[in-house]
């Protein structure tokens, strides 16, 4: 009997053991999670800031290409002009 409530205590024991390494472990475990949750949260702020750049430079691109085809009529007409011949 001696034996059987010593392997009792002796297991009671090691559960305890057990239940504190993974109470442990688990926040080590939310610390990495909260480190890795910021660094992604970073990237996204960095994403989404890299895509408003992105919309601002095409929207630059398409007034410049507006702009580029409201000067093409003139463009042809000079072209199609005849030629002067120079004064003098």
């Amino acid at each position: 009997m001696f034996l059987t409530k010593q392997h009792l205590v002796i297991a009671r024991t090691l559960g305890v053991a057990i239940v504190a390494l993974s109470l442990g472990a688990c926040a080590t475990y939310d610390d990495e999670f909260a480190g890795i949750n910021s660094r992604l949260d970073q990237l996204d702020t960095k994403v989404q800031n890299a895509a408003q750049s992105a919309e601002s430079a095409n929207q630059g691109a398409q007034q410049a290409n507006q702009r580029l085809d409201s000067l093409e009529g003139r463009v042809q007409q000079l072209e199609a002009a005849p030629s002067r011949k120079p004064r003098g």
